[in-house]
């Protein structure tokens, strides 16, 4: 419910994260402050970060072919088979996902042998063999397979309205609804592209994985490699793909309390502050253990992070999570001790789940209802992702009003004086897509957004939708910015919530399509703009980069559609907790129980005053306070270790807690620390070589371990494959067999008590 799923100008010795200084040594320093050359030693003809020459070729073939055939036909079946799959398996838990990593590996070897198998003639005028399997041919293939591949946002809205509030409507509203939610934020392209893409320092470094990879497939050899002797990066990555593979049997399958090594609870099952401290499931992961790779880079990839980043984030995690959530908690404050110290679930005044059914009338607020019943409560760690959330949102116009400004204003007037790289420079080959093209997408998927919400009881109107683009214009720019920088996107959920739950009150279907148009418009465009900067660092011309995303979102949104309206035709007891194969829905249970938290309870009795969670609104002002004080003292100081410090990094980065825990987070910053600060800094030139194509391994290793298990062992027969000889044992069981397990209360209720407020 709360996305995660991301600082003033200095000296050289301790430079800001995220200062976008004119100065072209300052600029480099932003992102890497301890090994940036100076300025004028820089070689010209590659980029200035060694994060990018390790990864990126600084030369490009112009007429080397990227838009065949080929290419759109393999890009076009990906586009079809992973969204359909992610679909299928969004609404089963526990789920499996499919990258892009995944279609990444495979289009290689099909691609090759299309080449080398497929007659070479001419249909229409169109070579059926272009010839040998290009490098920009499988970029773009990837492209399409991952623009999508992800459940769209809309299905959900679609699904809650059906699960939580019996509504149905027809085909060409969840159709038109999908379409225009997923393409609307491609429009905003034309604007972020020169901000986000072509300036150097706009590192993207999640692309940098992607580019590592593609470059060892195609065994691209050139100077940013490194001059580190020893195997090929080739073979590394063969070799780092099939032990990763290969080991994730073990925590995945055979050994599963590898995955969550809460070993303290092991040893004290029943103690309950031992399992809320430790626990991995309802507590605060203090355990800090995990052999599970899927588990360490459930955040974010280690490996591409920049180190001081991580850093940032564990500041957060510590104190946050690890010193005033349990201040809260065992202080009791919002009746804490009563419930789990961490859930995704809301709760009533009795400790159980929040029953919404019983204060809905005719799909609108019972208020009756709602006093009779009980108010609604969350966990601690759930009420500090809010209270984070707010500090974040403000912390994000304040950090960027103070360092984006002046760069923004330039950018404006086209008198930026950031050089570009080698790789910009290469790409001025290529014709720009016209903004006309972002101008059009923007005309049809906005009459789509209007017709469906003019045509249909949604409780929406025009203007709401208006409000809800502009909160996504507003923030796309720093937001992506810090993403470009970071790696770590900051989500628009929870201020979209907030904003409709007060301006349309008691209205829980318009508050999901408000969230819906405000946080994944802006949440698409950055996705455009990561592969934008995929393809800018790749050599592809902007023109088929522009299409085939458009088109591959058409598909896999139209896709996924179908898929879920088969499976709700089809599949009985869908989104039932009794489901027989486990299709119950879990993310549409946490979607429905934000439209009832916001849409249909609203935060005026959720937030006003004497109401429960009151404090938490004090947060907007401590969040955007932080920035402006931290600038005012480096101002002073410039040369302080302060300067590292990124608030609006601080504040977003835990927003996947809960579910996530320290599992997720201590082991992250661990590898983090290891690769991104010890060994680049110590190894430079192995780290050069290798740190990327490492990191693209265990993504990928880990990838097809996870879809081996599930398919072959888990899926069939119902999961009976090995139940009694294998999967019944001591290391698959001992870390259910806990109070961290059964979700368990500090202070657990009697038959018939109730704790909180009586009216």
């Amino acid at each position: 419910m709360v996305a995660s799923c991301h600082t003033p100008r200095a000296s050289h010795q301790f430079p800001s994260s995220l200062d976008l200084h004119l100065d072209r040594a300052e600029v480099y320093a932003a992102f890497d402050p301890n090994s940036v050359e100076n300025a004028g030693d820089l070689e010209e003809q590659d980029s200035p970060y060694p994060e990018v020459r390790s990864a990126v070729a600084n030369f490009d073939d112009p007429e080397m072919p990227a838009s065949t055939l080929r290419s759109w036909t393999l890009g076009l079946l990906f586009s079809i088979l992973i969204p359909g799959m992610n679909q299928f398996f969004h609404f089963r838990y526990p789920s499996v996902s499919v990258t892009s990593v995944v279609a990444q590996l495979i289009a290689f070897p099909i691609g090759s042998m299309w080449a080398r198998w497929m007659p070479n003639v001419s249909i229409f005028g169109i070579a059926l063999n272009p010839g040998q399997f290009t490098i920009k041919e499988h970029v773009l293939i990837t492209i399409m397979a991952g623009v999508a591949s992800a459940s769209a946002y809309a299905t959900d809205v679609i699904a809650v309205q059906k699960t939580f509030y019996g509504e149905s409507y027809s085909f060409a509203f969840k159709w038109m609804l999908v379409i225009s939610t997923q393409c609307i934020g491609f429009s905003i392209g034309g604007v972020t592209r020169r901000f986000l893409v072509n300036p150097p320092s706009m590192i993207w470094p999640n692309t940098l994985v992607a580019c590592a990879l593609f470059n060892t497939l195609h065994s691209q050899s050139y100077a940013g490699v490194g001059k580190h002797p020893g195997m090929s990066r080739e073979r590394f990555f063969l070799f780092a793909f099939i032990g990763t593979a290969t080991w994730y049997f073990v925590p995945g399958y055979l050994f599963q309390a590898l995955s969550y090594f809460s070993w303290v609870c092991w040893i004290a099952p029943n103690n309950i502050v031992v399992n809320q401290l430790f626990g991995y499931r309802s507590g605060l992961g203090m355990s800090t253990i995990t052999f599970d790779w899927n588990q360490i880079a459930y955040i974010a990839a280690s490996l591409a992070t920049p180190w001081w980043a991580e850093a940032n984030v564990m500041i957060s995690f510590t104190f946050f999570y690890w010193f005033l959530v349990p201040i809260l908690y065992y202080t009791n404050v919002w009746n804490a001790q009563f419930l789990p110290i961490s859930s995704i679930n809301a709760f009533d005044n009795r400790g159980n789940y929040y029953n919404h059914s019983r204060i809905i009338l005719d799909g609108r607020l019972d208020l009756k209802a709602y006093e009779e019943y009980s108010p609604l409560y969350l966990s601690a760690t759930f009420a500090m992702s809010y209270g984070l959330s707010f500090m974040s949102i403000t912390a994000t116009i304040a950090h960027a009003i103070i360092h984006f400004w002046a760069p923004i204003k330039l950018q404006f007037s086209r008198s930026l004086r950031e050089q570009p790289d080698v790789h910009a420079k290469l790409m001025m080959s290529y014709p720009e897509v016209p903004d006309w093209y972002y101008g059009c997408i923007f005309v049809v998927t906005f009459v789509f957004a209007c017709v469906c919400i003019e045509c249909w009881d949604t409780g929406m109107t025009i203007w709401a939708l208006i409000l809800a683009l502009c909160v996504a214009l507003l923030y796309v720019i720093p937001i992506g910015m810090i993403q470009a920088i970071t790696n770590q996107q900051i989500g628009l959920n929870v201020i979209t919530e907030l904003l409709v739950g007060f301006i349309l009150p008691g209205r829980p279907v318009a508050m999901m399509i408000f969230k819906t148009y405000g946080y994944i418009t802006m949440s698409q465009a950055i996705q455009f703009t990561a592969d934008f900067k995929l393809g800018h660092y790749m050599k592809i011309p902007p023109r088929p980069m522009f299409w085939c995303q458009v088109v591959a979102t058409l598909v896999a949104g139209t896709v996924q559609l179908l898929v879920q309206s088969w499976m709700f035709d089809h599949i009985p007891d869908m989104c039932s907790s009794t489901q027989k194969d486990d299709f119950n829905c879990a993310s549409t249970q946490v979607f429905g129980t934000a439209s009832v938290i916001w849409g249909l309870i609203g935060p005026a009795l959720f937030f006003s005053k004497g109401q429960v969670y009151l404090a938490l609104t004090s947060f907007f002002a401590i969040g955007a306070a932080c920035p402006v004080l931290l600038w005012l003292f480096t101002r002073r100081r410039p040369n302080t270790i302060l300067n590292y410090l990124s608030f609006p990094l601080i504040f977003a980065a835990l927003g996947t807690i809960p579910p996530a825990t320290a599992i997720n987070f201590v082991p992250w910053a661990l590898f983090g620390f290891i690769f991104q600060f010890v060994i680049r800094r110590k190894h430079f030139a192995y780290w050069t070589k290798y740190n990327y194509v490492l990191s693209a391994a265990l993504d990928a290793g880990t990838a097809v371990g996870l879809i081996i298990v599930f398919f072959c062992l888990q899926y069939p027969l119902n999961g009976s494959i090995g139940a009694d000889s294998v999967l019944k044992w001591w290391g698959n069981t001992v870390h259910m067999n806990t109070l961290d397990w059964d979700d368990a209360a500090f202070r657990p209720l009697g038959p018939g008590e109730t704790f909180g407020p009586k009216s």
